[in-house]
């Protein structure tokens, strides 16, 4: 019998008649299965935690039947309270299967600490962009006696002086003593 006379033979096409059939109801029994099993068309609207505590977040996923999970905290924002929810993902009013992940970032206690840097023997004009850059705020200048006008020779912040190297939260003011030009009399 040759290959032709096979392929076009009764029970050939017999057979590729049940391959197709069958395949057509595997197919329809999966995508049933399927549909039932994630809950095709259920969905959990995701609500608005931005400026809410972590409990009042909590409770809010909760009765959405949604998990939180808490990212690292980032910048402080002073605008929302500490401990407060100022991001999430995904966004408010997204349509999201239940026992979804929410991912949320919180508002630190404050701003985060950074290092003083070396501005003795600096001129104001030196020291004033460094300590801008480091998002740190001139204080008060006040002036003594000393023969390097505008020379940073002390910093101090709340009264207290402070060294290099010393962390301070970001914003904060430091206070800058400067020579005034005059040599010092004794």
């Amino acid at each position: 019998m040759s290959i032709i006379k096979f392929l076009v033979s009764k029970a050939f096409l017999k057979q590729i008649i049940l391959a197709v059939v069958a395949l057509v109801v595997l197919s329809f029994l999966m995508l049933s299965w399927l549909k039932s099993s994630t809950n095709h068309g259920d969905f959990e609207t995701v609500p608005d935690l931005k400026g809410k505590s972590i409990s009042v977040a909590e409770i809010e996923l909760k009765e959405n039947n949604l998990v939180m999970q808490i990212q690292d905290s980032a910048n402080f924002n002073p605008d929302y309270p500490k401990f407060s929810v100022i991001e999430q993902d995904p966004p408010v009013g997204a349509k999201v299967k239940e026992n979804r992940k929410i991912y949320i970032t919180l508002n630190p206690s404050g701003y985060r600490k950074v290092r003083v840097p070396n501005l003795l023997e600096s001129t104001l004009r030196q020291a004033k962009p460094t300590l801008e850059a480091l998002e740190f705020k001139v204080g008060k200048l006040t002036y003594v006696d000393n023969i390097g006008k505008d020379i940073v020779l002390k910093m101090q912040h709340k009264g207290q002086t402070i060294q290099a190297g010393d962390m301070l939260p970001k914003t904060e003011k430091i206070d800058l003593v400067l020579g005034n030009g005059n040599r010092p009399s004794n």
